[in-house]
């Protein structure tokens, strides 16, 4: 993939870029299968553990969310990052960025200017947008959410809606979300819904999760399909009458894995993203599968003798499932588990302390092109 951005030096998040993509995908395989040497050794030997080809990703067009920070002034704002003194550098034709959401950045650059509202100034901490969030569906709706420091500006966003509406038809869920610290974060607790559509459907396959504007997805569309197609593949195939989702978010693995006969729990501690997996459960008709927002260690450490499930999948955040939960599962009678993680390095070290769990299988997905961002997701089984 070629980025004029990255050539001319504007942005370099994309570390891997230039460099050729099949490259990318070897180095990342390679990386991660170091990484497991050990547990691969445990499980007695290469020869014992299957990895799976690599799934792989168009090369650009595949990030589904776009983060970008608003700079500049009202007359000629910016939508992209800021650069090394905290001055906006536009970057509204990212190339990684899906279809729909490239033709949306540059009118949501003009709606900035049309509606008058105040880029946020990081040096002097002064004005109110500070983020525009926009994420595409598999059907080419768009969530578009106007970070701001304050509620000054929401008259303006009101008023000026239709405007948007129309320039962006796209656009059926806009809300506000009210940010007033000034700190590194992106988003802050309270949502402000603009339109009366409150949640995108994102349609994978036969299942269709609604995503709320404060629930993670999956940046790449595509290859998520494809990691909870394959992650049901195994549940199926070592035919768990009962199963935990773990980190669940809006309920991917869950609602893919869901079958009659089957009972499956997902656990979150975002309640909106157990609100979105609950209404895509409920108009799915799935009566075997049950959401709870809690802790996914606390959730285990509280399970009775005799209510553990057949399998457990577990999809953390890059911190890994941590010490506590690792233990548990190791003393546990859970006969398999199912561990996705987008950090190769705290899967190793949490493999290593579930010895009992013999590594199986193991599939690397390329959920991030041009980066050095993974996916890995394996197959545990009781010794």
């Amino acid at each position: 993939m070629q980025c004029d951005y990255f050539d001319r030096g504007a942005c370099r998040s994309c570390t891997l870029m230039g460099q050729p993509y099949g490259d990318q995908v070897l180095d990342k395989e390679l990386r991660t299968r170091e990484l497991l040497h050990d547990a691969v050794e445990a499980a007695g030997g290469p020869g014992t553990v299957e990895w799976l080809p690599p799934i792989t990703s168009p090369e650009s067009g595949y990030r589904n969310k776009a983060k970008m920070v608003v700079g500049g002034t009202v007359q000629r704002p910016t939508v992209g990052i800021l650069d090394e003194r905290q001055r906006g550098v536009d970057l509204r034709h990212c190339g990684i960025c899906t279809p729909g959401i490239q033709r949306a950045l540059p009118v949501l650059a003009d709606f900035v200017a049309y509606a008058g509202l105040i880029p946020y100034d990081v040096r002097q901490r002064r004005g109110e947008l500070k983020y525009v969030l926009v994420t595409e569906s598999p059907d080419g709706d768009l969530m578009v959410r106007f970070v701001l420091r304050s509620e000054g500006q929401l008259p303006r966003l009101r008023e000026h809606l239709p405007v948007l509406q129309q320039a962006l038809p796209q656009a059926v869920v806009v809300t506000a979300n009210l940010l007033p610290e000034h700190k590194a974060v992106t988003e802050g607790d309270r949502e402000v819904p603009l339109t009366a559509q409150e949640t995108l459907p994102m349609r994978l396959g036969p299942v269709t999760m609604h995503l709320r504007p404060q629930s993670f997805f999956q940046t790449n569309t595509a290859v998520a399909a494809q990691l909870y197609a394959q992650a049901t593949r195994w549940v199926d195939e070592v035919g768990a009458a009962s199963m935990w989702d773990l980190y669940c978010g809006v309920g991917g693995f869950a609602l893919h894995a869901a079958r009659p006969g089957r009972a499956v729990t997902g656990i979150e501690t975002s309640r909106e993203a157990i609100a979105s997996a609950k209404q895509s459960a409920r108009e799915a008709g799935l009566a075997g599968v049950r959401f709870a927002a809690d802790d996914a260690t606390a959730h285990a450490l509280r399970a009775r003798a005799g209510t553990t499930p057949q399998l457990v999948v577990v999809n953390p955040p890059r911190r890994g499932i941590g010490a506590e939960l690792a233990r548990w599962l190791e003393a546990s009678d859970v006969r398999h588990v199912v561990y996705s993680s987008c950090n190769p390095v705290t899967l190793a070290k949490d493999l290593a302390a579930m010895p009992s769990l013999r590594l199986e299988r193991v599939r690397v997905l390329d959920m991030f092109p041009q980066t050095g961002h993974l996916e890995a997701v394996t197959l545990l089984a009781r010794r």
